[in-house]
């Protein structure tokens, strides 16, 4: 019995002619061994420069496979590599990883909090295809980390939003009111709530323009212009400064 494997040459240029198939025989074991390990040691090694990695991605699809196999990889490197080769791939093409929106999903669960926020960020590039509005399932699920307890995986979220709302203007509005509930979030300490408090502001300016009924975005922007942080007043200062600047024009 033959089995087909892909083959990738990481010297070559990203084309399609550098990855090639295999026929290998189940029956001699010691062939099938090495050519089950090849193609991820090959991944382990091209991980160490995740832009070359996900320019050969761009071209040859059928690696994303074996990159997803690398986030399982126990050197971090390796793991956070190939990670970062998915996320520069989602903003240069997510078309090509719209596909596997599912694996992205799941990867939110993850005990790992770096892939959590790795598939936070590629799930906001999958917006701009999200041809299915497979999004609109999804949106609690998404903004969840808002309330705590993890400031950084929040942050993340929020930052997140922004980019979902300027591709899916119709859920501008939800996804603004779920930002909002940063207002009553419980991180583990409060200056952390007030750094995350300062990112909602910034996502809360881009999402501004496209909301029909602004007026809680307003209150909650004008009670930061309190906030213990100075940071974070400066961020509700420069907000609330741009709407007025708007507004006279």
């Amino acid at each position: 019995m033959l089995v087909h494997f892909l083959l990738f040459n990481l010297c070559e240029p990203a084309t399609q002619a550098s990855v090639q198939k295999a026929n290998v025989d189940v029956t001699d074991g010691r062939a099938y061994s090495r050519a089950v390990s090849a193609p991820l040691a090959r991944i382990h090694q091209a991980a160490l420069k995740p832009a070359q990695l996900a320019r050969k991605a761009i071209c040859n699809p059928q690696l994303f496979a074996e990159i997803a196999e690398g986030l399982k990889a126990e050197k971090p490197r390796v793991k956070y590599g190939c990670a970062k080769a998915l996320r520069l791939i989602s903003e240069q093409r997510p078309d090509l990883l719209y596909p596997h929106f599912d694996l992205f999903v799941r990867l939110l669960d993850h005990e790992n909090k770096i892939l959590q926020w790795d598939a936070a960020f590629v799930l906001s590039h999958l917006a701009r295809g999200d041809v299915d509005d497979k999004f609109a399932a999804i949106l609690d699920r998404y903004f969840s980390p808002i309330v705590g307890p993890v400031m950084i995986t929040a942050a993340n979220v929020i930052q997140g939003g922004a980019r979902i709302a300027r591709a899916k203007p119709q859920l501008a509005e939800r996804i603004a009111a779920e930002v909002l509930k940063v207002a009553r979030a419980r991180y583990r300490t409060a200056e952390c709530r007030n750094v995350a408090i300062g990112h909602a502001i910034l996502a809360l300016g881009d999402l501004l323009p496209q909301l029909g009924h602004p007026a809680r975005v307003i209150q909650f922007v004008r009670r930061q212009t309190r906030n213990p942080r100075p940071a974070t007043r400066k961020k509700a200062e420069h907000f609330l400064k741009a709407r007025l600047a708007a507004l006279a024009t």
